[in-house]
């Protein structure tokens, strides 16, 4: 688990294919590995993955084909920046919100604009996520535990202050750039809930608007 308050900016040594799927050698900035043993997690841009080596200047994480398609891990390459976060431990002051580093989706950045002297961005979530996102609700940004600020189908706003703009690489997105995605926990474990017994009976049916009427949370 993460809070989702990054702790370093780091950045791709090397990307080396193995078997099929791709070793990572992560040069760690200022992040203190001092106390990360072989197999912690440490979460890069959101993704959560197992430190293999720790050669001194950084760590090693084999990242496996299942994440290379379901987040925007593709479109890094030697040199890209990267959000470092390692994983919280009992002491840990939740700045942020809990985070799994488990990635929902990929997002793309719609829009970047100037806001007093804070950066104002509009994001576009897949379809299958925006029931998750609601306005001052929380969400995971490559790995930043932000706040929305406003949400317009499957697309949400984020005002995004200085502090987290330099602390992070969201200074670095454009337009069209990708994101890594991660909904906030309680929205995901409240529908599983709202099945109720259903739960064990289908697994692909989800929320519908149907279901919440024929339960009584909507009128028909």
């Amino acid at each position: 688990m993460f809070t989702g308050i990054i702790e370093s900016i780091g950045s791709i040594r090397a990307l080396t294919p193995k078997g099929g799927d791709v070793r990572v050698h992560v040069a760690t900035g200022k992040l203190d590995l001092s106390d990360v043993k072989l197999g912690d997690s440490i979460a890069i841009n959101g993704v959560c993955l197992t430190a293999v080596e720790l050669p001194g200047d950084g760590f090693v994480a084999d990242v496996s084909r299942e994440t290379l398609d379901c987040t925007a891990f593709h479109q890094l390459k030697t040199g890209s920046r990267l959000n470092l976060e390692k994983a919280l431990t009992p002491t840990t002051r939740l700045g942020g919100h809990l985070v799994s580093g488990h990635v929902d989706g990929v997002g793309e950045v719609v829009s970047r604009e100037e806001n007093a002297r804070a950066v104002q961005f509009r994001i576009r979530a897949p379809k299958e996520l925006a029931k998750y996102i609601a306005h001052k609700g929380s969400i995971t940004v490559d790995g930043t535990s932000l706040t929305v600020n406003e949400v317009d189908g499957a697309e949400f706003e984020l005002t995004i202050i200085p502090h987290t703009l330099s602390e992070t690489i969201m200074g670095d997105y454009k337009p069209g750039h990708l994101v890594n995605l991660e909904v906030d926990l309680l929205a995901r474990y409240l529908e599983r809930l709202l099945l109720g017994d259903k739960a064990a009976v289908s697994s692909k049916g989800g929320i519908s608007e149907s279901f919440l009427a024929e339960n009584g949370f909507v009128k028909s």
